[in-house]
C-alpha cells in the first residue's frame, strides 16, 4: 500500500447531523449531532455508546443506507452515498436474518453473487472464507441448525467474501458464549494483520479494550470521547505491581523504602482473577475435574 493511499482514512465524518421526523407534527429528533470523526485505515476502531446514542444511525450513513441531514461521510475518500464506496465495505448487522433453508455454503455463495463475484472465482473464494471462520465441517448444514456463534461466524464469512478493505461489525458477539466471543475476537485481530480496517460496536468493553486500537464514545448523538485505547486506560499517573504476598514486616519495610523516595503506598489488595479468563482457561480443556459428575 502506498503512502498516499494509507494516508486516506478508512472513514471520515465531518459535521455529521441526522434528524428524523417524529409524529404528524414533524417534530425533529436528532440522532446524530455534529459528529466529526476519522477512522485510520488498517486499525480496529470501537464505536461505543449506550442504546440510543446514535451508533446504528452513524453506521447506516457510512453504509450509504441513510443520507445525512447535514455534513458528510467519506469511505476511503469517496462519498458514502456513491455505489463505488460500498464495494470496499463488508457488513455484519447485529441481528442478521439469514435464509434458514440454505446451507452455510449456499448462503455465502448467494452473497458473493450479490457482491459481484462470478465465474470460476466464486467456489474457491466461498470455500476460503468459510474455512477461515472455522466452519468447513458445517458448511453444508442448513443455517437453521446453526448455533448463535456459528451464525455470527457465517455472517462474518459473507461480509468478507468479496474481500473488502473495511469491515463493519455491529455487536458481533451479542448472545455468543465466552468461547465463541474469544474466537471472533481472534478473527478480528487476524483481519487487522491482513491490513483491513474494522469498525466494531459492542457493549462488551473488555473485548473492546483487548482488540481495539482506538475508540470513540457517543452519547445522545454527540462525540464525548475519542482516542487511543492505551492512552485512555493507561493510567499514566500510577503503576500497579503484582508480587507474592508480603508479611506485615515486609510491607512496613516497603512503605519506608518508598517514603525515603517521596512516594506513598496507596493501597494493598489481592488481585482478582477475571471471570472470563477463568472460564476460558477451564472450558474445553478436557482435564477439569467435576466431582459431582453433572452438567
Amino acid at each position: 500500500m502506498s503512502t498516499v493511499a494509507s494516508a486516506v482514512p478508512a472513514i471520515e465524518l465531518r459535521g455529521l447531523i441526522k434528524d428524523f421526523s417524529v409524529g404528524l407534527r414533524g417534530v425533529k429528533l436528532r440522532a446524530v449531532d455534529d459528529l466529526s470523526l476519522r477512522v485510520p485505515a488498517g486499525q480496529v476502531f470501537g464505536l461505543l455508546g449506550p442504546n440510543g446514542s446514535g451508533k446504528s444511525t452513524t453506521i447506516k450513513i457510512i453504509l450509504g443506507l441513510l443520507e445525512p441531514t447535514a455534513g458528510g461521510c467519506r469511505v476511503f475518500g469517496l462519498p458514502s452515498t456513491q455505489i463505488e464506496a460500498r464495494v470496499d465495505v463488508g457488513y455484519l448487522p447485529e441481528s442478521p436474518y439469514f435464509y434458514r433453508h440454505l446451507s452455510g455454503r449456499e448462503l455465502v455463495r448467494f452473497y458473493a453473487r450479490i457482491c459481484g463475484l462470478g465465474g470460476a472465482k466464486v467456489a474457491p473464494r466461498v470455500a476460503e472464507v468459510i474455512d477461515w471462520v472455522g466452519l468447513t465441517e458445517s458448511a453444508d448444514r442448513l443455517v437453521g441448525t446453526y448455533s448463535k456463534g456459528m451464525l455470527q461466524r457465517i455472517g462474518l464469512a459473507q461480509a468478507l467474501v468479496h474481500d473488502p478493505r473495511l469491515v463493519i461489525l455491529d455487536e458481533p458477539t451479542s448472545g455468543v458464549d465466552p468461547v465463541g466471543a474469544a474466537a471472533i475476537s481472534e478473527l478480528i485481530l487476524q483481519l487487522k494483520v491482513q491490513g483491513k480496517t474494522v469498525l466494531i460496536t459492542s457493549h462488551l468493553l473488555t473485548q473492546i479494550e483487548e482488540i481495539c486500537d482506538r475508540v470513540a464514545i457517543l452519547d445522545r448523538g454527540r462525540l464525548i470521547l475519542e482516542g487511543a485505547v492505551c492512552d485512555l486506560v493507561g493510567g499514566a499517573e500510577r503503576q500497579a505491581l503484582i508480587v507474592e504476598k508480603l508479611s506485615p514486616g515486609e510491607l512496613q519495610e516497603l512503605r519506608g523504602w518508598l517514603g525515603l523516595r517521596g512516594r506513598t503506598l496507596e493501597a494493598v489488595a489481592a488481585p482478582r482473577a477475571r471471570l472470563d479468563q477463568i472460564f476460558l482457561e477451564r472450558v474445553g480443556r478436557g482435564d477439569a475435574k467435576n466431582p459431582e459428575g453433572g452438567g
